[in-house]
């Protein structure tokens, strides 16, 4: 996929980044809503002074103040509780989660894919077939085995999610270690007595370092949808945590009649997870050293 043999041009690399962002608009409107999502995750309490548990019943179901609510500047839920501030704090909750979990995926999936595509034979076999088995598990059936023995909370739903996205990293490793260990430059290292372990320290993890990045960029906006998707079944983070999936949960039984409820933070997963992508398109473009050429 993606190969960069030299690891000492990491300037240059930078520098090519920057000039593909500031030339491309998707990446570049990528990166601004990322960048706002996060800035609204750190600065949520000063934005909105308001507790996103705070349960006012006299202003139950309340619209967005623009029409002309008077319980917020999104509405209320059906208990009271704002709607901007449960978004602004759950925000917290689906980056916490989502790079929590691509950082125990990919450092799982990665390891685990360099030791196949290094070693081989019995240790690739036995990698792979751990692969294959784990793909013929539907992933709500693995989420809701694992839930139910270690019991439902925000360690658990990180750890169900980063376990179970490994795949996915060790298979793009393992192809790209193959192609890589038979390259001269891998057989020169061996030649002059260096060990597997320096071979992958110093030669073979820098050259998949880019595709691995890509790949996590992309994996986080899964895991923001599988947190929600989870949350929404009740099989996430608990009822007291506000979470983008538990408030379009809450509001699925109002949709005709108080559709801000779950309308607003269903906004916010499709757009934090279109910004994602397009930052991971832009990833891709900008570390893909063959796309340089043209």
């Amino acid at each position: 996929m993606i190969h960069a043999e030299s690891s000492g041009d990491g300037v240059g690399v930078r520098q090519r980044a920057y000039r593909r962002l500031v030339r491309s608009r998707t990446g570049l409107i990528g990166v601004l809503i990322v960048l706002s999502v996060i800035a609204s995750a750190v600065l949520g309490p000063r934005v909105s002074h308001r507790d996103p548990n705070r349960q006012q019943v006299e202003l139950a179901l309340q619209p967005p103040a623009w029409l002309g609510g008077v319980g917020g500047t999104l509405g209320t839920d059906y208990v009271g509780r704002d709607i901007l501030s449960r978004i602004l704090y759950g925000s917290r909750v689906s980056l916490t989660i989502g790079i929590s979990a691509v950082a125990i995926g990919g450092t799982l999936g990665s390891v685990l894919g360099m030791l196949a595509g290094v070693h081989g034979r019995w240790v690739d076999g036995l990698i792979m077939r751990v692969a294959d088995f784990q793909l013929s598990i539907p992933f709500v059936i693995l989420a809701i085995v694992i839930i139910g023995v270690l019991g439902p909370g925000l360690r658990t739903l990180i750890l169900v999610l980063g376990v179970t996205s490994w795949v996915s990293y060790a298979r793009v490793v393992r192809s790209e270690v193959l192609s890589l260990r038979e390259r001269e430059f891998i057989t020169a290292a061996r030649a002059v007595g260096a060990s597997s372990a320096r071979v992958i320290r110093c030669h073979i993890a820098p050259n998949i370092a880019a595709s691995v990045i890509v790949i996590a960029s992309l994996e986080v906006a899964r895991m923001i949808i599988s947190e929600a998707g989870l949350s929404f079944l009740g099989l996430g983070v608990p009822p007291s945590t506000p979470s983008w999936g538990s408030i379009i949960a809450d509001g699925r039984n109002y949709l005709t009649t108080a559709w801000w409820i779950a309308t607003f933070p269903g906004l916010a997963v499709v757009v934090t997870v279109l910004g994602i992508n397009l930052c991971g398109d832009w990833l891709r473009d900008a570390l893909d050293p063959r796309l340089h050429r043209r």
